[in-house]
């Protein structure tokens, strides 16, 4: 990982698990410890299915130049050669701005797209995501639509998200989340519906956090369902 900083702003080049512009903000609806997808699989393991989700690139050989905030205003951009992973067939280039404008307090709002060139198989893909969040008070609410347009036949993708958190206290956060992603009718897949709860409590320099998830149709197959649950117990020393 090398890292150059200046009033220019920050250019990564990450050689390996780079994550992308789009990537980092792939799901901004608040939680209080994870997405509800984030959790479940069939069988503990990658190989075994994970929920679909549009999420960007991300891996091996990657640059990342974030700017500088200009009044609340910030500019990411990534790319990604052909030699950083499997899914590159040929290069991979997003980018992302997100702004938190001055004169609305709490609205953080988002917009990102990608694409990816695969040359060897003729196919591209284009991605876009947008969101938006907003805090007041104790409460933080969220709403993100993402979309992703292939060449390959029946392989289009459009999700939608929505989360709320509330801090009960400056210690103790839970949260609510919903995913859904709906295939492109062609594929003859169902809807994948992905939900969660979640909860964070910390205390000093201890923090206890988990999240308890359900999806059904898990990667557009019928009748995959599948729940699961998650807690961690950290310590700052």
């Amino acid at each position: 990982n090398l890292k150059l900083t200046g009033d220019f702003g920050t250019l990564t080049f990450d050689g390996h698990g780079g994550s992308s512009a789009l990537g980092a903000i792939d799901d901004k609806t608040p939680n209080a410890y994870e997405e509800p997808w984030a959790v479940l699989d069939t069988n503990g393991a990658t190989a075994g299915g994970t929920p679909t989700v549009i999420n960007g690139a991300g891996g091996n050989n990657m640059f990342i130049y974030t700017s500088p905030s200009f009044s609340g205003a910030t500019f990411t951009a990534a790319y990604q050669n052909d030699g950083g992973a499997a899914g590159i067939g040929e290069s991979y280039t997003d980018f992302s701005l997100t702004v938190s404008p001055e004169m609305v307090e709490g609205l953080t709002v988002g917009f990102a797209n990608a694409d990816h060139n695969i040359g060897a198989s003729s196919r591209d893909a284009d991605e876009t995501t947008m969101y938006a969040t907003y805090a007041v008070g104790g409460f933080t609410v969220g709403y993100q639509i993402s979309d992703l347009d292939d060449t390959t036949t029946n392989s289009d993708q459009e999700s939608t998200s929505m989360g709320v958190t509330y801090a009960v206290n400056d210690d103790f956060s839970i949260g609510y989340h919903a995913h859904d992603l709906e295939f492109e009718a062609g594929a003859s897949l169902s809807d994948q519906e992905s939900t969660g709860i979640s909860a964070s409590y910390t205390m000093g320099g201890m923090t206890l956090a988990g999240a308890m998830n359900e999806v059904d149709n898990m990667g557009g197959t019928a009748a995959t369902d599948r729940e699961g649950y998650e807690f961690t117990l950290s310590f700052a020393f």
